[in-house]
């Protein structure tokens, strides 16, 4: 089996500051932290460690799908030192006439715990026809498809073609962005949804089930519908049986939020390892408390090191 993510790759650079700095004011940060980052690059992550911890006997390759700049640019090369061998990076899209990676400026105020993200991308997005030659050389091969819900336009005619060209292959989308139009026609493309709670809430949702209520008579082909809210943890819903969990957020008797940053991709990582490695063996109860483990094994913490744990 193969699991193949789609995305962009960003470098970011995370300053904590006292509080979110004013217009025009001077301010010192306390720390600065720099790190790859993109949602499908934070999941894969998360993922590999997983893989590797866990006893289970399903084999599961790693492919990352993202634009990056010249293959020969310091960028590009820091990204596949850190990913490669365990995660393959072949069949990225290289822009050999650009040298900067996408990138993200991060502020975390430790007045109110919130992050405001400043991003910079001159890389020309993925086209289909990109997407096509990658599909073709991948082929089916039992393979799981996982899209960040990026340029939705572009996406969508992705998704139509592997419908179309491979019929077997399973399709997983994030709708994240709730100023992000197009994301509901993916939704409804798509085999597994893992919603945010700002796009429900964007949408008029004021809660998770009943995003996920809603949302299960408009995703007609849909398997399985996951939708997180923060601290109140996560709903999923079995669209065959009609079974809605909830299982409450991850917390132990030390616990306390360190780093938000990444904790919907660390969930869907969790919830892709429980789909694609434990299958029968995990139940739906069971896939849902461990994703949410992972995404509060990683708030809890900076970074995304050492989340295998979360099989312990």
């Amino acid at each position: 089996m193969s699991l193949v993510a789609i995305g962009a790759c960003y470098l970011d650079t995370i300053l904590t500051t006292p509080h979110y700095p004013g217009e025009d004011e001077k301010l010192r940060a306390s720390n600065i932290c720099r790190r790859r980052g993109g949602n499908c690059p934070n999941t894969l992550e998360v993922l590999q460690q997983l893989v590797a911890h866990g006893s289970s006997p399903a084999e599961l390759s790693l492919n990352l799908v993202a634009v990056l700049p010249a293959r020969s640019s310091a960028a590009s090369q820091q990204i596949q030192a850190a990913f490669e061998p365990h995660v393959r990076m072949d069949h990225c899209i290289y822009r050999d006439e650009l040298t900067e990676p996408a990138s993200s400026y991060i502020f975390k105020s430790q007045a109110s715990g919130s992050r405001t993200i400043v991003n910079y991308n001159e890389l020309p997005e993925m086209n289909v026809d990109e997407f096509v030659k990658i599909a073709e050389a991948l082929g089916s091969n039992d393979s799981w498809f996982h899209f960040e819900g990026r340029i939705p336009e572009v996406t969508l005619s992705c998704i139509h073609y592997l419908r179309e060209q491979f019929p077997a292959v399973k399709i997983s989308v994030e709708v994240e962005k709730p100023e992000r139009p197009g994301l509901q026609q993916l939704a409804k493309e798509a085999d597994v949804v893992f919603y945010s709670k700002v796009w429900a809430q964007g949408n008029g949702y004021h809660s998770a089930e009943q995003c996920i209520r809603e949302q299960s008579s408009l995703t007609g082909k849909a398997s399985l519908l996951c939708c997180t809210w923060g601290e109140y943890g996560a709903v999923a819903l079995e669209t065959a049986t009609k079974e809605l969990i909830h299982q409450p957020a991850y917390t132990a008797a030390d616990f306390k939020i360190v780093d938000t940053i990444g904790a919907g991709d660390s969930f869907n990582a969790g919830m892709l390892y429980a789909l694609l490695c434990r299958k029968d063996e995990w139940d739906l109860s069971q896939k849902l408390e461990f994703a949410n483990r992972v995404a509060g094994l990683k708030v809890s913490q900076e970074g995304f090191a050492g989340l295998g744990r979360a099989l312990d």
